[in-house]
């Protein structure tokens, strides 16, 4: 037997340094000391000076995004209040330094929200809330658009008969016959059908009426007779008449274009230079949107930049050729302020949209720190330029081109300073050397910064349009080159001798690059997998993605890494959203039941095609091309109708039955375990029923089977009550059986039950 007691005794006489018997786990306190003192320097590093400035935009922006998911509208008086608060708080608390930062993301938050809740009241204005026949109105156009089949106007009303139009509208949306649309500025009269701008088409969804709300627009439709032109009754206002005249130059650079350019070319042509990119055939556009390049489409900030950095380039480039100024002159800051004034004339040239004006703002920016010597692409100029914006107009931040442009340069500064040390060549290195270490270093950056872009836009891209671009990389490495190198100089050479009468050859050089760029759009478009489907997910987990995209970039120290485990479980959450089981749409007239295969069975009893398209797309079904669209609308798969109704079965194995007639009730509430109906409900009912008042009255509705009963989601929930939001909120009515018993029974439906009765 072995002598434990003289084994450990012996121990004791053992070497320091000598080969331990057993291994003991540190206690919970060591490893606090040791996690304390490996974070302790990170988090120093952190929240060293002038580290946090870049998230005084982050906390700015989170209290707007608290006012939009408010359901009344906000008190300003209380809103300003508290800003006012919290913001003396913070000056109280500024020498302090842990209570100083977080008071002060505490006032940015709370003046984010202010500043939005300000924002909605200085632009109060009516919004028309039940659609209006035989509209006879008159007033001035502010704006038109060319598109594939109808033109579209803007106009701000001067005087309007509807009798059921509450309140005087000061803007509606219009669409006119093709090549019909007036002149900005002119004064018109005509008849028209007024609707209320378009809600949600499913909880969750874009708000298409708030976005025409912040447009100061009350309604949208359609002229209804021929447009007359009329002598104004009063003086047009200064803007105006610039937005006329603006709008002069852009439609002469607008037909020189397309009278050189035929087809498809000539009008992304003219979208580069005017901003008029709605006249593109719907197969190409698809196609750019499909292979990732569609942003092109849009001017943003790639087109600001490229414009800008052209100009700086050619103006540094000559002003070097002369020796006296080179020598002793500040020819950079020179050449950056000419190509500031460039890049304010292609911003009036291209409309000023707000896309448009952000990318400038943030051009404005980088130019600004080349004059001021100050590094011109950093963290800090990119919080300058999102302030700016957020405070010029909060609702951007809402906007999908905000999302996506501040994403993508949020990354690629992040990886331009942080991910890439080795883009700078030694100074000792020969030219020779340094030329072709460029060249290897271009098309890796390039590969980069195509990826890092993507994948940075690639989360907002798939909850606001439900599609991802797989060969997006591919695409805009095949094409940017050639957009930045042949399409944009030319077009900036084009209009530079528009007035002299020598554009046409740039035109040329312009279609030879964009033919290029279609190629491969179309080819890209082609590819097996190309377009990629994403099921809608909540806005919860789109707001997870970005504060772990925010933690990654902004982030310097290995803390950093917390924003890819934040990004990785917003994408699990994405990927395990629950789907609806039944869409309702606002009209009540368009329906959507998740049939046995796991996909949606639709119907249309109305004109609601464009929600069924958005529940389809929003599902991750290929369907929601508009062809596959049409087909499976009419074939109304899934669905078995006779003249009463239709029935059809849930994924489940229940019934859905959609009662058109009040001969229909009494079977559908016998066997059904849900009643759709565009009448009114009826009473006393064995299933659920949701007529067409709870719709109207709730907006789009969606149903999911949970339990024993019906979950139903309404776009605008009961007591919600903003200013851009027609009619009240909440589900009207729903009539619900008396307890689960009737509509368990239909969980196990006979076969007879899908028969169309004789």
């Amino acid at each position: 037997m072995v002598d434990w007691a003289s084994v450990r005794g012996r121990a004791g006489t053992w070497p320091q340094g000598g080969r331990a018997l057993a291994w003991t786990p540190p206690r919970v306190p060591d490893i606090s000391r040791w996690l304390a003192r490996r974070l302790a320097p990170w988090i120093a590093a952190e929240v060293a000076p002038g580290r946090l400035m870049p998230w005084l935009p982050v906390t700015f922006g989170a209290g707007i995004a608290v006012y939009f998911t408010a359901d009344r509208e906000p008190a300003w008086w209380a809103a300003l209040a508290l800003a006012a608060a919290l913001a003396g708080a913070a000056i109280t608390a500024r020498r302090r330094p842990i209570a100083f930062p977080l008071v002060l993301g505490g006032a940015a938050i709370a003046a984010g929200f202010a500043t939005a809740t300000l924002r909605t009241l200085a632009l109060d204005h009516a919004v028309l809330r039940a659609p209006a026949y035989n509209v006879t109105l008159s007033g001035f156009v502010e704006s038109r658009e060319e598109r594939e089949k109808t033109d579209r106007i803007v106009v701000r009303l001067h005087a309007i008969d509807a009798p059921r139009v509450d309140g005087q509208l000061e803007r509606v949306r219009l669409s006119v016959k093709k090549r019909t649309a007036p002149p900005v500025g002119s004064y018109i009269s005509l008849a028209a059908r007024l609707s209320p701008p378009l809600q949600p088409l499913r909880p969750g969804g874009y708000d298409f009426a708030r976005d025409l709300y912040f447009h100061g627009i009350g309604a949208s439709g359609f002229a209804a007779g021929a447009i007359a032109l009329q002598p104004p009754p009063e003086e047009r206002g200064l803007r105006l008449r610039f937005a006329s005249f603006v709008e002069g130059i852009r439609a002469t650079v607008d037909a020189r274009i397309r009278a050189t350019i035929p087809g498809d070319a000539g009008a992304i042509a003219s979208a580069l230079l005017t901003g008029k990119r709605d006249a593109l055939t719907s197969e190409l556009n698809d196609a750019m949107y499909i292979s990732g390049i569609g942003h092109v489409l849009s001017i943003s900030g790639y087109h600001m930049a490229v414009v800008a950095g052209i100009v700086f380039f050619v103006v540094r480039a000559l002003l070097a050729l002369i020796p006296a100024l080179a020598l002793r002159r500040p020819i950079k800051k020179w050449a950056a302020f000419a190509a500031l004034v460039m890049a304010t004339l292609y911003l009036v040239l291209s409309g000023a949209e707000v896309a448009t004006q952000r990318s400038y703002i943030m051009t404005a920016i980088v130019l600004f720190g080349v004059m001021v010597d100050r590094p011109p692409l950093t963290f800090r100029s990119l919080s300058v330029a999102a302030l700016a914006v957020l405070m010029l107009g909060p609702e951007a931040l809402v906007h999908p081109s905000f999302q996506m442009s501040f994403a993508a340069t949020l990354a690629l500064i992040a990886l331009y300073q942080h991910g890439l040390p080795w883009m700078a060549a030694p100074a000792d290195t020969s030219w020779g050397a340094r030329i072709a270490l460029w060249g290897v270093r271009g098309v890796v950056a390039l590969i980069l910064a195509s990826l890092v872009a993507g994948l940075a836009t690639t989360p907002y891209a798939a909850y606001h349009f439900h599609r991802l671009a797989p060969y997006g990389v591919l695409a805009n490495l095949l094409a940017m080159p050639v957009v930045s190198a042949v399409v944009m100089p030319a077009g900036i050479l084009g209009l530079l001798a528009l007035p002299f009468g020598f554009d046409a050859p740039c035109w040329q050089v312009m279609k030879l690059g964009i033919d290029w760029m279609d190629a491969v759009a179309l080819w890209v478009a082609s590819l097996p997998g190309a377009v990629g489907h994403m099921a809608a997910f909540s806005p919860g987990v789109l707001a997870l993605g970005t504060v772990g995209l925010l933690v990654g970039c902004l982030l310097r120290t290995p803390l950093r890494l917390i924003g890819a485990a934040i990004l990785l479980i917003a994408c699990v959450l994405a990927l395990r959203t629950v789907q609806p089981d039944v869409m309702v749409a606002s009209s009540g007239d368009s329906f959507a039941v998740r049939g046995p295969e796991g996909r949606f069975q639709v119907i249309k009893l109305g004109n609601d095609a464009f929600a069924i398209r958005e529940w389809l797309a929003a599902d991750a079904d290929a369907r929601s091309d508009p062809r596959a669209l049409a087909a499976a609308v009419k074939a109304r798969e899934g669905f078995i109708c006779d003249d009463a109704g239709c029935v059809a079965r849930l994924m489940g194995g229940g019934l859905v039955a959609i009662a058109t007639s009040p001969a229909a009730f009494a079977d559908d509430c016998a066997r059904a375990a849900l009643v759709l109906t565009t009448r009114a409900a009826a009473l006393g009912c064995g299933a659920t029923v949701i007529d067409r008042a709870a719709s109207r009255q709730g907006g789009a509705l969606t149903l999911r089977w949970v339990g024993n009963g019906w979950e139903v989601t309404a776009t605008r929930p009961r007591g919600e009550a903003r200013p851009w939001a027609a009619g009240g909120g909440g589900v009207a009515r729903v009539e619900s059986p008396k307890s689960g018993a009737a509509t368990q029974r239909d969980a196990t439906p006979r076969a007879e039950d899908l028969g169309v009765d004789d």
